[in-house]
């Protein structure tokens, strides 16, 4: 095959839609053309929009090698972005540690349930290492036809953690559990672990990550209790399988990158005011990538962990707080390879300039951007 750039049209009819076609694993990387669409769906209205960077951008915006060199880039294959992609991997989960292939029997149990007009509400538990249970939400949709697309919904730092994506504390704003229910989409809520790590919070929490897996920095204790949600998820006879997808934001907007990035299964990615760049916002923190990321010679950067998505679709919010006018240039540096898989239509960025924060403005994109992916093939 020779190179993609010039084909990517002939490439999204090719491979489009192979969700549901070839089922991606946990690991390892995704199915090369999950993030194309058919002929038949047009790109979203706004999508113009939301792929210019405005006139003037900031003049510190941060510079970013290219994650493939100009070279390779014009003569990628599908073949040679597998190779690519897999070293770029490699070098992160060298720094992260890795996560296992399988995870243990889950163990799911229900605490509660309660019925809504439009969904039904579960507590629940499953487990997210051999004796560790974390509790979660799951919102199920009512009168939708199954199987339905799922969502990981990950809550942002907030002390009433999954209550506020299950709809049940906080402002209605940050309800995103409940906004996707009721839109046809079961929701996953799952608690952050420095919530709750066998009994113990924030640091004590992260101390005995540490200790449990010295190996991991607390990110991958992240990624891997997001792996354990999908692999959940995935257990449900009325979920579709080729149709899941992350949501979240500020903290749960952090997570959300990295677990799509790691988790071939996310097949759509919403992403609100987690700060995309490494120096944006508390990515030092030991509960994210510790302090090792502000040395002068650290070689890996947030704009190869987005590349890690690519082809599959991610959308990027910012209110001008911990993502602004200077995140397109994680955009801009990460799309030519969108571009050059024919998913040129699949990566996007809406600053809303209401500061960290979830307006409407953000949830109608974000919700019409999951909507439009999680289309049924041919629907």
């Amino acid at each position: 095959m020779k190179g993609i750039g010039p084909a990517s049209v002939v490439l999204a009819g090719a491979f489009a839609l192979v969700l549901g076609k070839a089922e991606a694993s946990r690991t390892g990387g995704p199915p090369l053309a999950t993030g194309t669409k058919s002929d038949a769906h047009q790109p979203l209205p706004w999508l113009r929009e939301a792929q210019t960077p405005p006139g003037r951008l900031p003049v510190d915006m941060l510079e970013l090698r290219p994650v493939i060199t100009p070279e390779r880039l014009g003569t990628m294959t599908l073949s040679s972005w597998r190779r690519e992609r897999a070293a770029i991997e490699g070098r992160w989960l060298d720094f992260l540690g890795r996560v296992p292939e399988k995870g243990p029997p889950l163990n799911p149990t229900v605490i509660s349930v309660e019925e809504k007009e439009k969904f039904v509400r579960q507590k629940m538990t499953y487990e997210v290492e051999p004796g560790m249970p974390v509790e979660a939400y799951l919102l199920i949709p009512k009168g939708k036809e199954r199987p339905y697309p799922a969502m990981v919904v990950l809550h942002s730092t907030v002390d009433y953690t999954i209550r506020q994506p299950a709809g049940l504390e906080g402002p209605e704003a940050k309800h995103i559990g409940v906004h996707l229910a009721e839109r046809g989409t079961v929701a996953l809520c799952p608690r952050n672990f420095i919530w709750d790590y066998g009994g113990l919070k924030w640091m004590d929490a992260v101390g005995k990550v540490k200790r449990d897996h010295p190996e991991w920095k607390g990110m991958t204790k992240m990624i891997s209790d997001g792996m354990r949600a999908v692999d959940y998820l995935c257990s449900l006879d009325y979920v579709d399988r080729s149709r899941m997808g992350c949501i979240g934001h500020s903290l749960g907007g952090k997570e959300a990158l990295f677990l799509a990035a790691f988790d071939a299964r996310i097949t759509v990615t919403v992403s609100s005011e987690g700060g995309i760049g490494q120096t944006f916002s508390n990515w030092d923190a030991e509960w994210y990538l510790g302090a090792d990321i502000r040395k002068a010679d650290f070689p890996l950067r947030n704009n190869q962990v987005l590349a890690l998505i690519a082809p599959r679709p991610f959308l990027l919010l910012g209110g001008n707080s911990a993502d602004g006018d200077r995140s397109w240039a994680y955009i801009l540096n990460v799309k030519p390879i969108y571009d050059g898989l024919g998913a040129s239509d699949a990566i996007a960025f809406f600053n809303h300039r209401q500061g960290h924060a979830y307006p409407p403005q953000a949830q109608k994109r974000a919700y019409e951007w999951i909507d439009h992916w999680l289309k049924k093939p041919g629907g």
